[in-house]
């Protein structure tokens, strides 16, 4: 009993037992679309230690001709480039997840924080289209219902082709009659 109200609580659990059993899900089409990043850690170090290495000697040689603050530069120019290459790495931490079931389209959208974005589209009347003249401006975007969305901007344009005739196959067999 609550004694501030004066009410009792009923207090109920439920367990797998008696839990009804949902129908399962039917998944036609379920994606992570993520940036290429084409230099791994060991590549990272080693650009990092040729970098530092040719720049400690042009740096050395300067200041033996007597052009001492041209060392300082050298390793302001090092730390430029350290802090590009971290930046390009945490923006390739960010990736999109499309998935079609038979409850609907959703794409998800993660940063390196998260979750950024959610978009659920009814897939009954999606359209797949890779808009733009040029092959390397192409966008892929998804709409339905007056509502658009633009997936996949990270990807090189075959990926984005790929991508939209594999999404194409599975909304047809979203709605093909079971």
């Amino acid at each position: 009993m609550d004694r501030a109200i004066g009410r009792f609580y009923l207090k109920t659990t439920m367990n797998a037992e008696s839990m009804p059993n949902p129908a399962p899900e039917i998944v036609y089409f379920d994606a992570e679309l993520r940036p290429h990043r084409s230099l791994g850690p060991t590549g990272f170090a080693i650009v990092m230690l040729s970098a530092s290495i040719l720049g400690f000697a042009i740096g050395i040689s300067f200041m033996v001709a007597g052009a001492w603050p041209v060392f300082g530069f050298c390793g302001l120019e090092l730390i430029l480039l350290y802090a590009a290459f971290r930046l390009n790495y945490r923006s390739g931490r960010s990736y999109e997840h499309i998935r079609l079931t038979d409850s609907g389209l959703r794409i998800r959208r993660y940063g390196p924080k998260g979750e950024t974005g959610r978009d659920d589209i009814e897939p009954s009347w999606l359209r797949v289209a890779v808009s733009g003249s040029a092959p390397d401006k192409g966008q892929l975007v998804l709409s339905s219902h007056g509502q658009s969305v633009t997936v996949g901007g990270f990807l090189p344009p075959a990926e984005r082709l790929e991508i939209a005739a594999a999404l194409r196959a599975a909304i047809e067999r979203y709605r093909a009659p079971s």
